[in-house]
This record gives structure tokens, sequence and C-alpha cells, in this order.
């Protein structure tokens, strides 16, 4: 039965202004019915989301932690449910849908967890004979409707990771799904519809870009999150004047491997981490820098990884890179690898099927190409040399981007001057800079975005203190 996906406006399921056909990347077929809001829907999710703050900020911690809780659980419950509409929609591998799930439990759990720990301080301001037995306390509390923007390429998760906090600190928020695959948003709306919560808390709006603009930029938005391109990231945060924004923007994640790295260990994760879901990850390895004495090595166990991974139909078991979310993108990506190897690159693999895109290992690219230097989003790497770890850190820097990139090497040495340089906001030593916990800070620098994810981390965000001072008694 095909899935029907419809606005979750005010506490209620509403039609939509038309209906669009959803059609998967895989092989075509129909996988879900879209009715999409229009303005008129969304300025009524916003009405709804501005009444709802008094309700949505008086909530008991025990409460949100209860409904925190209980989101996860029912996740929990039906999690192939998820994982077949994320898998379906956006062509990622069934296995790798089910972890997205796993992880949109665990995220919403440790907001709960979050919930009960997160508030304010007392600070000491008797600091002077005129201000002896002053007090000061400060509290938490929301900014606001929080807006929430997502994509395709984890689209139960990183919606979480906005909801999820917002939820935690009693903030009314709308998010905008993403149009390739909003089924996920959709069962989560099933869920939190059963939970009894103040109508407005949470709405879901699947929309246009259009409609979905005036939303994130209308004066009555006091937090804007987004996960996306960047060029529609920058734009938005300067049409949104008056809200908090959280931009996470993606990059062109790079790997370090040192000579007294395990090779086995780098050239495995490398693999995994740059091709995974046909590298639409925003942490995906893109650029590996490798010590020149154990370059070739390196280059011979990284094919031999790459050439293991399973490519095809994404409801199959094992398969590891399925369909990119349509043609156009394929096409793409593909262009950039031909316009390397016009430029003098040494290309293995990379032959396009269709939406599917087989994996890519590029070799002795031009530092100024597109896919050297642009976010490619895509099932590809690039292989380069260096013969200094100071060449290896510039090599890095060498980017616009900077969100997150991954150290091969027992030298704790090298592991202290790598953080104290890489332009990144996380550097992830032993591992690829794929990895993420969902409760550890995530975020990026440069053109990668402002402010960062991870739960506790966006509830500050999301919050801003209230200062009360008491005066002497």
């Amino acid at each position: 039965m095909t899935r029907v996906v419809r606005p979750y406006v005010g506490g209620r399921f509403v039609a939509g202004d038309s209906t669009e056909e959803l059609r998967s990347p895989w092989d075509g077929r129909v996988v879900a019915r879209v009715e999409p809001a229009g303005p008129a829907l969304a300025e009524t999710a916003l009405e709804a989301a501005w009444a709802a703050r008094p309700a949505a900020q008086a909530l008991s911690t025990a409460r949100r932690r209860a409904a925190l809780e209980g989101i996860a659980a029912r996740i929990a419950e039906r999690a192939e449910s998820f994982a077949r509409s994320i898998s379906e929609e956006c062509g990622k591998p069934i296995a790798v849908a089910r972890k997205e799930v796993e992880r949109a439990v665990a995220t919403f759990s440790f907001a709960a967890a979050e919930a009960v720990r997160f508030g304010g301080e007392t600070l000491p301001i008797d600091l002077d004979s005129a201000s002896e037995g002053y007090q000061a306390i400060t509290r938490r509390v929301p900014r606001g409707v929080v807006v929430a923007i997502s994509p395709f390429n984890f689209p139960l998760n990183l919606g979480a990771h906005k909801v999820a906090p917002a939820l935690a600190v009693g903030a009314p928020v709308i998010w905008k799904p993403p149009p390739q695959a909003p089924g996920a948003a959709h069962l989560l709306a099933e869920i939190v519809d059963s939970l009894s919560l103040p109508a407005g808390l949470f709405q879901v709006l699947p929309c246009a870009n259009e409609v979905a603009e005036r939303v994130a930029t209308d004066e009555r938005i006091g937090v804007l999150s987004f996960t996306g391109s960047e060029r529609v990231g920058w734009a938005l945060k300067q049409k949104a004047t008056r809200a908090k924004v959280v931009l996470e923007l993606g990059g062109n994640a790079a790997a370090i491997v040192c000579a007294d790295a395990d090779l086995e260990r780098a050239a495995h994760r490398c693999a995994f981490g740059g091709m995974v879901y046909a590298g639409q990850v925003c942490i995906s390895v893109q650029r590996i820098f490798v010590e020149e004495a154990v370059y070739d090595a390196f280059r011979e166990k990284l094919l031999a990884e790459v050439a293991k991974l399973a490519v095809g139909d994404p409801s199959h078991e094992t398969t590891v890179i399925g369909p990119m979310i349509d043609v156009r993108h394929a096409e793409r990506v593909e262009s950039w690898i031909e316009e390397a190897r016009a430029r003098g690159a040494i290309v293995h693999g990379g032959k396009r099927e269709g939406a599917v895109l087989h994996p890519a290992v590029l070799e002795e690219v031009p530092p100024d190409a597109r896919v050297a230097c642009e976010e490619v989003f895509g099932p590809v790497v690039l292989l380069s040399r260096f013969s200094t770890f100071d060449e290896a850190l510039e090599k890095v820097n060498d980017s616009r981007f900077g969100l997150q990139a991954g150290l091969f090497t027992d030298s704790l040495s090298r592991v202290r001057r790598a953080w104290e340089r890489l332009e990144v906001g996380g550097l992830i030593v032993g591992d690829y800079p794929t990895y993420r916990q969902d409760n550890m800070p995530y975020g990026g620098v440069k053109a990668s975005g402002l402010g960062r994810e991870g739960l506790l981390y966006a509830m500050e965000d999301y919050t801003e203190p209230r200062l009360l001072v008491l005066g002497k008694p």
C-alpha cells in the first residue's frame, strides 16, 4: 500500500494543497503520495506554534522527559516501518537505514536524559561592599518557536537532532522534512499524536522551498536550525534577521594516514566512510592524505577494500552503495570525475548506471578541480601524498570547509599538533571523519556552518539565560 504523507498542523493531520507522487530512486516505482502545504496552511502552522509557547514552556521536566522517552520507545517499536520508508524513498541501503533508526532512538533517549540535567547556574556577585549579601541565579528559557529544516540523507535522525532538543527545552517546533523523503517525519507525527501533548508543540510541514523560506524567516521565529546546502543555508541566515540561526552545511572531509598507522584499518574505514550510502553524508571521507612512505601500500589496500563494497538494490541486506538520490545528482558527480580526468587525474572506477554511481578513487587531482574543492556528496575519494606532517595539516586546511577530519597515527605529538592547528569542528583520531555519536558536539567552522548539534549543545542554542538577582535580605 502506497504511503500518504500529509501535514501535521495544530495537533492533527490535514490535507495539503495538492498531491505529488514520490518515486523510488532505485526502480522508479511510486512509494508515497505527498500532500504539500501551501502558504495558508503554513501560516496556520506558524499561528499554532506561536500560540503553543506558553503551554510548551509550562511543561514540567517530568512531562518533557516522559514524552521524549515515549517517542524513543515507539520509534523502536516501529523501527522496521521507519527503515523501510527511509530505504524506499531515498535509496538508502536497508541495513544503513536500520542503523539510522537506532540512532534516532538514541537521540530522543539522550534528549530525555539531558532534559533532567539542563538548567541554569548560581553566580557569585558579592564582589564589592555594595553587593554583599546579593545572589544571582540564571535559568535557561526557550528563545521561541523553532523551525527545523533537514535534508534527505538522514531523513529521520537529522530531523530528530532538531526536534528532540526543542521538545527537551519546551519550545514549539515546526519541522520541514526533505521533499525526497518525508515519510519518516509523517511516521514521527503519528507517534507524537498519540502522546497528548499541547497542540502546536510539534508540527510537520512538507512544503515547497519558497513556502519553507517564508516560515523560516518569519518574525515570530526564535530559532532556525538548517541542515543542507551551503548556498541555501547562508541565504536563509541573511533573511532570518531576528532568529538565532544554526547551520550545518557539510564539507569535503579529510583523513590523514601516517606511516605509523594501522594501514589495514585505515583503508577499511576510509573505503566505507567514503562510499557508504553512495557518499551522501556530510562528513563522508572525500580527501585522503597519505604519508609518502606508505602511499603505494595504502592505495592498494584502499582499492581492495572499495572493491568489496556491494553496489545495487538498497533492499538487499548486504548492499552498501545504492542509488544516489536521483539521476541528476549522479550525472553531476560523474561530470566532476570526468573534468578531473581531463585535467590529468587517474580514475579508478566511477561507472554510472542511471542513478547508481559505482565508487571512484581518484589520484593526482588538481587541487582546484571541483571534485577536490567542493563537496562531492557522492561515492568518490581522492588520494594525495604528503612528505611532512605540517604539509598534511596545511592541505587539510586548504579548504573553505571545516566540518570534521580524521587522523590515523600512533603519535600523541601529531594528535596534539593536529588538534591545535586543524580548522575543523571535530578531529577524530584512529577513525574516519564520518564518525558521529549523537550526544557529542557536532558542527563546523568556516563555510561548514554555525552552532552545534548534539543534544546538550543544541539545547543551549535553542535557549537563552534569564537572570534573577536577589538583593540583600
